[in-house]
């Protein structure tokens, strides 16, 4: 089983984007699992122990139910803070096999370094990161 960490944002465009690269992955759901967490835990999340309430969270939902609804098998996961740390510390507890982040649009200046939270994952991840941009609905 190929397990893949998706930290979405606030952005449901590039959450979006995300939960399509997976879904166009040259393989069979039935052979990917999904672990999604929030790349910034939410303050408003009602308990910050419980990883089911990041379904609380707009991007979370799109994501899990987009991926759900192509027969992807989800786990939801609490990430903690700093954002990199977590993601990297999450990706390590799920033992996953690939990271796909999420890329805001940048001047070509701002393309040269991404995002300085996809830009430590980046560089301190031990597993592929694939860094993805939008998907309008």
């Amino acid at each position: 089983m190929h397990r893949i960490l998706v930290p979405v944002d606030t952005d449901p465009d590039r959450a979006r984007g995300q939960a399509a690269f997976v879904d166009d992955l040259p393989t069979d759901a039935a052979n990917i699992e999904v672990v999604v967490t929030h790349a910034l835990p939410p303050d408003d999340v009602k308990d910050p122990d419980d990883a089911d309430s990041l379904d609380e969270v707009e991007t979370v939902t799109l994501a899990r139910e987009y991926l759900e609804d192509r027969g992807y098998d989800i786990t939801l996961a609490m990430g903690r803070l700093p954002p990199a740390d977590g993601i990297l510390d999450l990706a390590a507890d799920h033992e996953v096999d690939h990271i796909v982040m999420g890329s805001r649009k940048r001047s070509p200046t701002g393309k040269v370094i991404f995002g300085s939270v996809s830009q430590q994952v980046l560089l301190e991840s031990p597993v592929p990161v694939t860094i993805v941009g939008t998907k309008p609905a």
